[in-house]
């Protein structure tokens, strides 16, 4: 049996602010944006080339809004990609550089965490990367 992970909420308090800040700053896609009824409107944003989405919305969760920490995806370059989210207006982090990989860590403006990291010192991750 297969299984895929499509689709992760992010509690927020301001669907519209958050939604600039994923696609204007830190380069997620707006796939969707629609609202089914009163209280409840989806909104999924993807990360460029991930297969999995992120949805923020009204009436998606029961998580407070800033409480979804230790979201992550891997980058190609974590030195490359703090300072490409720095230059949007991130506050990124400086890289952590690890063993196991190269860190760089952000916030969206409620608080809920993410961390993109980057493959060992010396190391590539071009597999993660194919097409």
């Amino acid at each position: 049996m297969q299984m895929k992970l499509e689709l992760v909420p992010v509690p927020v308090t301001d669907v519209d602010r958050a939604k600039a800040f994923y696609v204007e700053k830190v380069g997620f896609n707006a796939d969707y944006d629609h609202s089914v009824r009163p209280g409840l409107r989806f909104v999924q944003l993807t990360p460029p080339g991930s297969a999995c989405s992120i949805v923020i919305g009204d009436g998606i969760t029961d998580m407070a809004p800033g409480t979804q920490h230790g979201l992550q995806m891997v980058v190609a370059d974590a030195t490359a990609a703090g300072d490409e989210l720095r230059s949007r207006g991130v506050d990124a982090s400086e890289v952590d550089v690890q063993q196991w990989g190269s860190f760089v860590t952000f916030a969206d403006p409620d608080g809920n965490t993410w961390a993109l990291q980057g493959p060992p010192p010396g190391q590539s991750w071009d597999h993660k990367f194919a097409s």
